[in-house]
């Protein structure tokens, strides 16, 4: 019973108290924050060390009539940390279609409202978008206040290209949905970056190297906190890493170098796949393509199997 109340007052709505003093606190000094503009203000925030906080997040938290975010509980440490006591609301996965109105209603009547992720920069991997697109076709003025980022630590520490990136994101939790999505990722000719959870980071490398083959990586575990970890190698290498008991704890971005060279078009692929399976097994015709043209083993056997069909309605 206690719990369940506990969950309740998480998700209770805040209420408006213009009497609430809009300071924040730095280093032992109480300081003022400036009035800001009514409208939607998405704020960065620290992804390990608070104080990778910035001046500018710090004045529109305390100024701000709400601050919505994804987990009251975390958000209250950084609010606790810095003198704040703005109220808070969640906005999450769950309650999003329920709390989004509530937040465009208060947006509507002139309000400020904050929105920030657990860690790092909202709207990356977390539910702001819809919240983020709602209050700027509705006509209300949408305000970034840039800071930490885990997607750029991750890439700027790995040492690999940064000129041409993606960002992936989590890969599906389903094996063969990630590795079918691994197979697309493989064209891609940019460096690669993906968030994993500790618990499927073995997996989730054993797949990469299967897909992607040994090309660089790097494993940044806990950036910015006391136990930060960067872990360079190739994608097999580190798959035996981690397969072995290599530390997972905490938070995990993968971060993969770009193919050695451009990926054969699709069209070659192709053709070449055609004229080995006219020679050859679809095992050695696909073990043949894919020296040829370094994509994927993976990739190139999906595709041959497609192609079989479309010949003959069977596969050899």
């Amino acid at each position: 019973m206690t719990q369940l109340k506990t969950a309740r007052n998480h998700d209770r709505e805040p209420s408006h108290d213009p009497s609430r003093p809009r300071r924040y606190t730095l280093a032992g000094q109480a300081i003022e924050a400036p009035q800001l503009a009514a409208g939607l203000y998405l704020v960065a925030t620290p992804i390990g060390n608070l104080r990778d906080i910035t001046l500018r997040a710090l004045e529109i938290l305390a100024a701000a009539d709400l601050i919505a975010c994804e987990d009251t509980r975390v958000s209250r440490k950084l609010l606790d940390h810095y003198g704040l006591s703005t109220p808070l609301m969640p906005y999450h996965d769950h309650n999003a279609e329920t709390a989004r109105p509530k937040i465009l209603e208060r947006l509507a009547a002139g309000g400020v409202v904050a929105l920030v992720s657990d860690a790092g920069t909202p709207l990356i991997s977390d539910p702001g978008y819809k919240l983020a697109r709602a209050a700027a076709l509705a006509g209300h003025t949408v305000t970034a206040a840039p800071g930490a980022s885990a997607a750029l630590m991750a890439l700027t520490v790995s040492g690999l290209p940064t000129d041409r990136f993606f960002f992936e994101g989590f890969l599906s939790a389903k094996t063969q949905a990630r590795r079918a999505r691994i197979a697309e990722l493989a064209r891609i000719p940019a460096t690669l970056i993906l968030f994993e959870s500790g618990t499927r980071v073995a997996a989730t490398l054993a797949d990469l190297a299967e897909g992607l083959g040994a090309r660089e990586a790097v494993v940044a575990r806990e950036l910015t906190k006391l136990h930060e970890e960067v872990r360079r190698g190739t994608l097999d290498a580190l798959a035996r890493d981690y397969a072995a008991g290599a530390e997972t704890r905490g938070e995990i971005a993968i971060v993969i170098a770009p193919p050695q060279e451009a990926p054969a078009a699709a069209a070659d692929v192709d053709a070449l796949l055609r004229a080995a399976l006219r020679r050859v097994s679809l095992k050695d015709a696909v073990a043949e393509v894919a020296a040829a043209t370094g994509e994927a083993r993976r990739a190139v056997y999906s595709r041959a199997l497609e192609l079989a069909k479309d010949h003959d309605g069977s596969t050899r």
